[in-house]
């Protein structure tokens, strides 16, 4: 667990240089205030810990240490041990103890270290949160949040950097979001504590320094950000860009180094990924005759690959004038050697060389 904190270093960089780009290229209207991710979701906790009395977050380290990314800063001194609940090192209990006390009628907020470590607890995540509503006839919600960083972070190798976004997109009962932006954490925490299904809340690691833009609305203590709608952070008319969680960043930085060539990219948050808003892709490709997905996850069976399948299905296959294109990680468990690893992460240069290759460009 002690590697997990060598990343702080590296992770201050990879902040300093998305937030560059956030303030530059963040289409957020009335923007008033900056406000990190950690703080966006710290803000988003402590709102809906005082809103609702049957709120509660748990999990390792979240109280008298503040959390291990310091998410949760503050919130025990405030709210006490009965709301904000340090747990042993055994995530398939205290998940269970979340989903129970959920059936229950409590909304718990379950927090894991890492997403890694879910998979200790997965058959509290699949075969009890997300089944039960259906297998009770609908006479039990599951009204959990499990939330945490997800992805990979640096220097922290193959058992602690793998993306969870497709394993569990795929299973039905659950909703998955996975913010970029600080407005993103906040109306999307808000809404999956306040949902009455159990969600998984992907978070990223290196993201949590970075500061965005907030608006007066996003700040407000009512703003949700509803499951299923994504936002388009660019508009453009030559190429499709669709992303979600730290990708995000990585597309509106290709875009941005693509406008001084003369290419107009519309650039998707996808921020829900189930369900998905195939909406918004669909109406984007039929504009942009072009489509290149990014995400940091695997291949094989990925985000991405549920994109093009839905383009695929759809009226806006016969719009596409190239094949669509997926950018992501490298098919192998992470490397624990730096020069490795950032080769087996999308890079800039990597949605570049996609994108020219899609528009036929030299």
């Amino acid at each position: 667990m002690a590697t997990l904190y060598k990343t702080v270093g590296f992770a201050a960089k990879q902040a300093s240089k998305l937030s560059q780009f956030s303030r530059l290229l963040s289409t957020t209207q009335r923007c008033s205030v900056q406000m990190a991710v950690r703080d966006a979701l710290n803000s988003a906790l402590d709102e809906e810990i005082e809103r609702d009395e049957k709120v509660f977050l748990l999990g390792e380290e979240v109280a008298q240490y503040d959390g291990a990314y310091k998410v949760t800063r503050g919130l025990w001194k405030k709210y006490g041990d009965k709301r904000i609940i340090d747990t042993p090192i055994t995530e398939m209990g205290f998940a269970g103890i979340a989903v129970g006390a959920a059936m229950a009628g409590l909304r718990p907020i379950c927090e894991f270290m890492t997403f890694n470590f879910s998979m200790q607890a997965i058959d509290q995540v699949i075969n009890s949160a997300a089944k039960t509503y259906y297998m009770s006839a609908g006479q039990v919600p599951v009204p959990v949040v499990f939330r945490g960083p997800n992805g990979a972070a640096a220097g922290v190798a193959a058992q602690h950097s793998q993306c969870f976004a497709s394993w569990y997109s795929q299973c039905p009962g659950l909703i998955v979001a996975s913010p970029y932006s600080s407005e993103d954490c906040r109306g999307l925490l808000k809404s999956a504590v306040r949902d009455d299904n159990p969600v998984v809340f992907l978070e990223n690691e290196l993201m949590y320094g970075t500061s965005f833009e907030v608006s007066d609305e996003a700040a407000g203590k009512d703003f949700l950000i509803p499951f299923g709608k994504a936002k388009i952070e660019k508009a453009g008319s030559h190429i499709t860009l669709v992303a979600h969680s730290k990708a995000v960043g990585l597309c509106l930085e290709a875009a941005h180094e693509l406008t001084g060539q003369g290419v107009d990219c519309e650039v998707i948050n996808l921020r829900s990924l189930r369900p998905l808003d195939e909406e918004t892709i669909i109406e984007s490709v039929m504009k942009t005759n072009h489509l290149v997905t990014v995400e940091g996850g695997w291949h094989h069976c990925g985000i991405g690959s549920e994109v093009v399948a839905r383009i695929m299905e759809s009226q806006a296959f016969n719009y596409l004038d190239a094949p669509v294109l997926r950018v992501t990680g490298a098919d192998v468990p992470m490397p624990y050697a730096k020069t490795l690893e950032d080769l087996a992460l999308p890079q800039v240069k990597n949605v570049l060389t996609a994108v020219k290759k899609s528009l036929n460009m030299s």
